[in-house]
């Protein structure tokens, strides 16, 4: 009775989220772009983050600071003092 035969499975099963068949044959594509989602994710983030990034005090002139190359308000800044020395 009913349905066919037996699908063949392996007997030892592992699985954090990868179950009976955890090497699809497509993985390399899979992870590929699952890889440019979160990098774009990443990107997006970044820059609306930049965006709305408010500084009361800003970096001392010659000190290394990393958001003074994408932040907004510090650039600016930055031209302002220049423009007016």
């Amino acid at each position: 009775m009913g349905g066919g035969g037996k699908i063949p499975y392996p007997k030892h099963v592992w699985s954090p989220a990868g179950g009976w068949y955890s090497q699809p044959s497509n993985w390399k594509a899979n992870t590929a772009v699952f890889g440019v989602v979160i990098v774009g994710i990443t990107a997006m983030m970044w820059k609306l983050s930049a965006d709305r990034e408010v500084r009361t005090r800003f970096p001392e002139e010659g000190r290394f600071f990393p958001s003074r190359y994408w932040s907004k308000q510090i650039i600016e800044h930055e031209k302002s003092a220049k423009g007016g020395s």
